[in-house]
């Protein structure tokens, strides 16, 4: 048999192949219809794994073996999204317990960050509240949503990820840990300079102290000047603070322009930073389930089955409701090793059926699942690379 026969016998093979598929999903719709009626969950693992089971056994090697297992994996999966979908034109898919509101209520709102006065948060919560804000800090990021739990803050401004030093994980712990929820976000310019004492200049300078993301952010300019000793501090702003303190010229911070004034501190030395596009990007966390009616982007997190193929099975159902994704990150679940949480960040609209539909799918597979928050972004369009 010559490849033109070959190629034409396996062509053939793939129309039956798709005339079964099709055959296979109209008897999965009546299967729906059924679920539904009788208030039956789509997913059935056990029957799946027997599935899975017996029809591995048709197959005649190992090699053949995985493939089929592999097959109707991903068969199984397009059936329960056909009947998620089922349940959704039916009614049965209810609306997610969130409420749209208006607008965000930022004038004269209690605005809780953490750090002091300059830091790039206290920037933050200004830039997206406006000065008209009642803004307050605390010393850390746990005790910033306590305020929002207790009602001593309407809302929190908290660093989620850096556009070089990469995500806070601590944050995406808290999100977890705290029944608070993702509202808005916005985008910050980091700029760091290196600040010392009004006498000082830059050879007095042997110890530097800023937060470790400002450390690694300035990593060039530390590498260069190894003479220098480098000590953590929980924010940027709080360093400079620091320095202003210590009254000792030998002393300096890495931290903003604005905390350097604030503090009565001189810039000795400008354009540190690894990057001159480096953004941090800052959510805006309330505790009621909320969301504004042109809010375009979804976060949630999730945890599945330590199997293979899981992860995907359940970010499939973003890409089989057209949704685009934006972000994925990993945490470790504490008390099981080698175990992840995960969350993602997606376009969308809780309004949205598509949204309805692959949220039901991920809640039904998922061993824990909940939605952070649904918020509008610009995507840091506010953003001048140039300055």
């Amino acid at each position: 048999m010559d490849l033109s026969e070959l190629r034409k016998e396996i062509d053939d093979i793939d129309r039956d192949l798709v005339q079964k598929f099709e055959k296979r999903m109209a008897l999965c719709q009546e299967v729906a219809e059924y679920k539904i009626k009788t208030g039956m969950q789509v997913l059935d693992r056990k029957r799946e794994v027997e599935k899975l089971e017996a029809i591995q056994q048709m197959a005649d090697s190992d090699f053949n073996r995985y493939g089929v297992h592999e097959l109707f994996t991903q068969i199984m999966a397009i059936s329960r999204k056909l009947q998620y979908q089922l349940l959704a034109d039916k009614g049965v898919i209810t609306g997610l317990p969130f409420e749209m509101v208006p607008n965000l209520q930022k004038s004269r709102a209690n605005v809780v960050f953490q750090g002091v006065e300059g830091a790039y948060s206290h920037v933050a919560a200004l830039q997206f509240f406006g000065e008209k804000a009642k803004v307050f800090h605390v010393k850390t990021w746990d005790d910033a949503m306590k305020a929002i739990c207790a009602g001593t803050a309407d809302f929190a401004v908290l660093p989620i990820e850096n556009s070089s030093a990469g995500s806070v994980s601590d944050v995406y712990d808290l999100l977890v840990k705290y029944d608070n929820y993702i509202v808005g976000e916005t985008f910050v310019k980091v700029d760091h300079v290196l600040l010392g004492l009004p006498e000082a200049e830059l050879s007095d300078i042997q110890t530097v102290y800023s937060h470790p993301q400002g450390l690694m952010q300035c990593s060039r300019f530390l590498e260069e000047h190894r003479e220098l000793t480098k000590y953590s501090t929980s924010n940027t702003a709080l360093s400079a603070k620091r320095v202003q303190e210590e009254k000792d010229i030998t002393h300096a911070a890495i931290a903003s322009e604005m905390a350097g004034s604030l503090y009565g501190l001189k810039v000795l030395d400008r354009n540190i930073m690894n990057s001159r596009g480096n953004t941090t990007r800052f959510i805006v966390v309330a505790s009621r389930k909320m969301y504004v009616a042109d809010s375009n982007k979804i976060s949630l997190c999730f945890e599945t089955n330590h199997e293979n193929a899981a992860l995907y099975n359940m970010l499939s159902h973003l890409t089989y409701n057209g949704l685009n994704m934006l972000k994925l990150e990993s945490r470790p679940i504490l008390g099981r090793p080698w175990e992840f949480r995960f969350f993602v960040d997606f376009e969308g609209n809780l309004g949205d059926a598509g949204v309805k539909n692959a949220l039901r799918g991920i809640l039904e597979e998922a061993n824990y699942f909940r939605i952070l928050g649904n918020y509008y972004t610009d995507k840091g369009k506010n953003i001048d690379e140039n300055k």
